[in-house]
């Protein structure tokens, strides 16, 4: 196995691992729902890409609720 003949330096460790730091992500608006998007992918939010609707989203219904008035206990 093949070992390095010189020490690596203090620099040319941190120039090294200077291109491992994390990049803040790129969003943009969805031209349907205004919701931010990650670029060339489909808006989970409404399922539009490129002004086409490619994914059926699912809405969730939300069960009818009774008054509140109607929930309080008789003492």
């Amino acid at each position: 196995m093949a070992l390095p003949t010189q020490k690596r330096t203090k620099s040319s460790k941190r120039i090294r691992t200077s291109t491992f730091a994390l990049k803040k992500q790129k969003l943009i608006n969805c031209s349907q729902c205004k919701k931010a998007v990650m670029p060339h992918h489909a808006c989970l939010n409404c399922g539009y890409y490129n002004n086409r609707e490619v994914l059926k989203i699912k809405t969730i219904k939300h069960k009818n609720t009774k008054n509140k008035k109607t929930l309080k206990h008789k003492k």
